[in-house]
């Protein structure tokens, strides 16, 4: 293995490590409501489905590198009708050509109870099948829910070139009462 490569695994590793040791960021929710405000005033059509969603994951700030291999990891907030009730991290690891780094929002809708039941007892991944819509005006008004899900995502700033497979997976801890 070279060491670019080298240190893209390590890299990613540390991203999975990352994810068992973080706790509750006390600005995630104010992290969360920026990024939703985002996606609103990108797509003001998005409110229907905060409006008919029964919840929603939301994650600020996702970053995401690869050279051949690559990896994303991001932390967000877990909403059930608007209110927060836990805490989640998504990480990805992809294989295939990509070169370069970028950092994105995404939002995941859940259309039922069943969906988020799905995602909050950790039986929900994301493979390479799955497809997210690329927010811009307008963007939201064909989508509809796969599986029970609508996923969204918005740039925030970097450059990607990628033709790569990979999924997402995902984790999941309920705010202490």
């Amino acid at each position: 293995m070279n060491k670019p490569t080298q240190f893209l695994v390590l890299a990613v590793i540390l991203l999975f490590c990352h994810s068992a040791i973080a706790g509750w960021d006390a600005n995630a929710e104010k992290s969360a409501s920026e990024a939703i405000a985002a996606f609103k005033e990108k797509d003001p059509k998005l409110q229907s489905f905060f409006d008919k969603a029964h919840g929603y994951a939301v994650f600020a700030s996702v970053g995401k590198a690869g050279i051949g291999i690559g990896g994303a990891h991001g932390s967000g907030v877990v909403y059930e009708k608007g209110k927060a009730i836990g805490t989640t991290t998504l990480t990805q690891l992809t294989i295939g050509f990509q070169l370069g780094g970028q950092v994105y929002s995404e939002i995941i809708f859940f259309k039922d109870k069943a969906a988020l039941d799905r995602f909050t007892k950790g039986q929900f991944e994301l493979g390479a099948q799955a497809s997210a819509v690329a927010v811009t005006a307008g963007a939201s008004a064909n989508v509809d829910y796969s599986n029970g899900v609508a996923i969204f995502t918005m740039a925030k700033g970097g450059l990607m070139y990628e033709a790569s497979v990979g999924g997402q997976k995902f984790s999941y801890e309920p705010i202490a009462k």
